[in-house]
């Protein structure tokens, strides 16, 4: 699963995204369409349902909004699907490549061990009981402390300067 890597996965969407392309979308940890993307589920349409693309789908956008899809297999445009949760942006075709190095050159500037146990926290802690979320999500941050990249990030802001991550950053 896109989930489980360590690395951020940025989807770029720049045209049509149905049934399992919508669930690629869903499964990436940000996305960046085209003001002409559009976006379906719709299977329904043709006597099949899109239960598997559903799982990312409803996972990222609301209930209601999930089965509208589902059930009318109807195509949403980009703004909706902004306005929806299911990307990140919308942009113009000529700025969709600028815009996605912009999430990479941030991330990659990132420290790339707080990125990975981020995500990895981030992800585990959405299935779990509010409870088990708060206790996991409290070791991951008791383990982050410890990260030497922690130190360092806390002594660069301290000293006003960028902060050089151990091991490699870029993702």
């Amino acid at each position: 699963l896109l989930t489980r890597m360590p690395q951020p996965v940025i989807a770029r969407v720049n045209g049509i995204a149905t049934a399992a392309g919508c669930q690629l979308v869903s499964m990436c940890d940000l996305a960046v369409a085209v003001d002409s993307a559009k976006f379906a589920l719709p299977g329904i349409n043709v006597g099949l349902f899109c239960s598997t693309p559903a799982v990312g789908v409803g996972r990222n956008i609301s209930r209601k909004r999930a089965m509208e899809l589902l059930l009318t297999g109807e195509m949403i445009d980009a703004k909706t699907a902004l306005e929806w949760g299911l990307v990140n942006r919308v942009v113009r075709l000529s700025d969709l490549d600028a815009t996605v190095k912009h999430f990479t050159d941030i991330i990659r500037a990132r420290s790339a061990s707080v990125v990975g146990m981020g995500k990895r926290a981030f992800y585990d802690q959405i299935e779990a009981t509010l409870a088990d979320a708060y206790a996991a999500t409290g070791d991951v941050m008791t383990c982050n402390i410890r990260d030497p990249d922690a130190g360092e990030g806390i002594d660069a802001f301290l000293q006003k300067r960028a902060p050089k991550w151990g091991g490699d950053s870029k993702q």
